[in-house]
């Protein structure tokens, strides 16, 4: 697969799994007064908007579009109910949304380290532009700890 291509791939099934998640999230919190709830569902619209633009990228580029397997989203949704119900707190939600998002933006900086001398400078800039949300989110994100 072009390195191009390879990295919009990437930015496209992390952006779906967090959308995947945080709906799910926000299901689970539905009956629940959680302060974080207006905040999670601003983060789901900004995935939401990576997922669509990097969409738009792969079909311009005749790539394959694939999405994240169904069994690791029955995984992170067991794992997301057990752990509202185990703790339900903004500040273990928060703590729940950091490691998640953190576990993405490395596995975003290796990307972009590594394809940064094969990829369009297009590519390149809209990789760190997603590094940029992903870590601004976390440290937003931190306020609620």
């Amino acid at each position: 697969m072009n390195e191009n291509k390879e990295l919009a791939l990437h930015i496209y099934q992390d952006a779906e799994m967090a959308s995947y998640t945080l709906t799910k999230l926000l299901s689970d919190l539905k009956e629940r007064d959680n302060k974080i709830k207006k905040y999670i569902e601003e983060i789901l619209k900004e995935y939401e908007k990576w997922k669509s633009k990097t969409k738009k990228f792969l079909k311009r580029n005749d790539s394959e579009i694939s999405d994240v397997s169904f069994f690791v989203k029955m995984m992170t949704k067991m794992g997301i109910s057990k752990e509202v119900k185990s703790d339900n707190s903004d500040s273990a939600i928060a703590d729940l949304l950091i490691k998640g998002i953190s576990m993405g933006s490395i596995d975003m900086e290796k990307k972009i380290k590594q394809y940064k001398d094969e990829v369009s400078y297009n590519e390149l800039e809209l990789a760190k532009e997603f590094l940029k949300f992903q870590e601004k989110t976390i440290d937003k994100l931190k306020d609620y700890l």
